[in-house]
C-alpha cells in the first residue's frame, strides 16, 4: 500500500468513532495547535472538523516577500511543548531543508513558508478532517454535534472558526473584480495594468498590497496607486522588548482581570503593537516611491493619503468608483479620489457561530463575545465537566494577543489542561509588575 493510500485508510478508521472527549470546530492555527498538543493522547479521543475541502491560511494574500511579524518560536506547540513533533523546526527537519533555512538567514519567516508548515501539521494529524461542516450543536448530557455527514457526541467543544473579511457597510454586497478585500488580493489583482487603484487601510496588509502594486514590472504597473489610511501616518509596528511583554501569558491573565472599560482603552492605545507595519516593509515602500518619482520620472504613479477616513463610495460614469474622504484634521474639507479598483485592507471580524444557536440562550455574553473564564471556557448553565471553549474569539476579554500567534500554543495548553484536569508548569512572570501593589496599611491592615 502506498503512503497516500495508507494515510487515507488511517483517517477513515479514525473518523469511525462517534464519541469524543474533545471535538474542535474549525481548523485554523488556533485549533490546529490544540490538535497537535492532543496528538497521540489516547486518553483524550479527539476530532477537529473544518468545512473547507482543504487547508488554507490567508491563501489569497500570500504576496511575494510577505513575512511573519512574530518569532519562528511562536509556532503551534513550541512555547508549550518544545519536544512536540509538530513544531516548525520539526517541519523543517522532516522536509530536509533545515540547514537551507538557517543559511537563508531570513530576518523573519516567510509567510508562505509558515502557511506550508501549518498545512503539513494538518495533513499528518489523522484527527483533522476537512470537507465536513458543523451544522448545529445541541446538548443532551453531552454535546450532540450534527455535521454535513453524521451526528457525533462530545464531552467538550472547542470553537476555532477564526475570522472573516470585513468591509464598510456601504460596500458590502458590492465585492467583485473592482471592489475586493485584501484576503482575495492574489486572486483578483492580476490584470491591473493602466488602471487607477486605491488601497484602503493603513495596517500591514494594506502596506503589503500597496507595495505589491507599485513593485510590479513596468508593463504591469497600474496607472496610479492611491493609499488611504485613517491613521495620521503610515505607522510602524511597536516591536520593542517591553512592548512585547504585552504578548506573554502573565499579561494576558492580568488583562483578563481588568474591568471592561479599562480593557477597551488599553486595546485602543496599544493597537500598533499588533497592527503596525513592519519597518522593512515601510522602508521598501519609501524606496519604491523614490525610484518611481526621481529615477523613472513617474511623478504621479503614487498618491499617499493618510489621516483620512472614507465616508462613502459611489459609482462613477466610467464604471469606476468615486471615494469620498474626510480629513481628520479638517473634517469639513471633503476630498474625492476617482479609481477603477478598490482594495479594502480593512481587517477581519470574528466568523459567525450559527451552529451554536440551539444552545445560544444558555451561553453568557459579554458585548459581542461569549463570556469566558480564565481557561477560555464559556460561562453557561450546563454541567461543569461539559465545556465549550473559544479560541481566537475573546479580544475584548484577553487583549490584542488573543488573535495573535504569540499565545496560540499557551492558550491551547490552558484548554488541554482544563480538559484533562491537570496543570502545566507556568512560565516565569513578566519583568514588569502590571498589578497595583498598595501597602498593607493603606488597605486598613495593621
Amino acid at each position: 500500500m502506498g503512503k497516500s493510500a495508507a494515510k487515507s485508510s488511517t483517517r477513515t478508521e479514525a473518523s469511525k468513532s462517534t464519541y469524543y472527549r474533545c471535538l474542535g470546530i474549525g481548523v485554523g492555527p488556533a485549533n490546529l495547535s490544540l490538535a497537535s498538543l492532543l496528538h497521540g493522547r489516547s486518553e483524550v479521543p479527539n476530532l477537529f472538523l473544518d468545512e473547507k475541502d482543504q487547508f488554507d491560511w490567508h491563501d489569497g494574500q500570500q504576496m511575494p516577500g510577505a513575512s511573519l511579524q512574530v518569532s519562528l518560536l511562536k509556532d503551534l506547540v513550541m512555547l508549550s511543548d518544545p519536544t512536540n513533533g509538530f513544531s516548525f523546526l520539526s517541519y523543517l527537519h522532516e522536509q530536509g531543508k533545515i540547514y537551507h533555512f538557517i543559511n537563508a538567514q531570513y530576518d523573519a519567516v516567510p509567510r508562505m513558508e509558515f502557511r506550508n508548515y501549518l498545512e503539513w501539521a494538518s495533513r499528518r494529524n489523522k484527527n483533522v478532517v476537512f470537507g465536513e461542516k458543523v451544522l448545529a450543536v445541541e446538548f443532551d448530557g453531552s454535546f450532540v454535534v450534527h455535521t454535513s455527514r453524521r451526528t457525533l457526541q462530545a464531552e467538550n467543544i472547542v470553537v476555532g472558526v477564526g475570522t472573516r473579511p470585513w468591509v464598510p457597510e456601504s460596500s458590502q454586497g458590492k465585492l467583485g473584480e473592482t471592489q475586493l478585500h485584501v484576503a482575495d488580493f492574489t486572486v483578483e489583482t492580476q490584470n491591473l495594468a493602466g488602471k487607477r487603484v486605491a488601497v484602503v487601510g493603513g495596517g500591514q496588509s494594506g502596506a503589503e498590497a500597496f507595495l505589491d502594486l507599485i513593485a510590479r514590472p513596468p508593463k504591469e504597473l497600474p496607472r496610479r496607486v492611491t493609499w488611504i489610511s485613517r491613521r495620521e501616518n503610515y505607522l510602524p509596528i511597536d516591536d520593542s522588548p517591553f512592548t512585547n511583554e504585552y504578548y506573554v501569558p502573565s499579561y494576558s491573565d492580568y488583562f483578563f482581570g481588568l474591568d471592561r472599560v479599562t480593557r477597551k482603552s488599553l486595546i485602543e492605545k496599544n493597537v500598533l503593537t499588533s497592527d503596525g507595519i513592519s519597518e522593512s516593509t515601510l522602508r521598501e515602500i519609501y524606496q519604491r516611491c523614490y525610484e518611481h518619482r526621481f529615477i523613472r520620472g513617474a511623478e504621479d504613479l503614487v498618491t499617499l493619503l493618510p489621516n483620512r477616513g472614507v465616508t462613502d463610495v459611489t459609482g462613477d460614469e466610467s464604471g469606476g468608483w468615486t471615494i469620498k474622504m474626510a480629513h481628520n484634521d479638517k473634517p469639513d474639507a471633503v476630498e474625492y479620489a476617482d479609481v477603477d479598483v478598490i482594495v479594502w485592507a480593512t481587517g477581519f471580524r470574528p466568523a459567525p457561530t450559527d451552529f451554536l444557536e440551539p444552545i445560544a440562550d444558555r451561553l453568557q455574553r459579554e458585548g459581542d463575545e461569549y463570556r469566558i473564564d480564565q481557561d477560555f471556557a464559556v460561562h453557561w448553565d450546563g454541567p461543569r465537566d461539559r465545556m465549550i471553549f473559544m479560541q481566537n474569539a475573546a479580544r475584548g476579554q484577553r487583549g490584542l494577543a488573543d488573535p495573535n500567534l504569540s499565545l496560540t500554543a499557551w492558550r491551547s495548553r490552558r484548554i488541554f489542561d482544563r480538559i484533562v484536569g491537570m496543570g502545566s508548569d507556568e512560565q516565569l512572570p513578566s519583568f514588569v509588575e502590571w498589578s497595583a501593589k498598595p501597602r498593607v496599611d493603606e488597605l486598613g491592615g495593621s
